[in-house]
């Protein structure tokens, strides 16, 4: 979990918009991010075995 102050401050628009900082939407986790979904791979994992992800499904071969 991100603090308060992390959280904040991605939150401001950056000076150069290679420094944009883009954050899981449930629990603020910066690395792992998709950006189709606005999610870390942990919380897309669990909305997506719960079937709370439209258009996602599992792969079977």
């Amino acid at each position: 979990m991100s603090t308060k102050a992390q959280y904040e401050k991605s939150l401001k628009k950056p000076k150069f918009s290679s420094r944009i900082v883009r954050r899981c939407w449930r629990c603020g986790r910066v690395r792992g991010y998709m950006r189709k979904f606005g999610l870390c791979r942990i919380c897309f994992r669990e909305l997506a075995e719960k079937g709370e992800l439209p258009g996602v499904t599992r792969s079977s071969w």
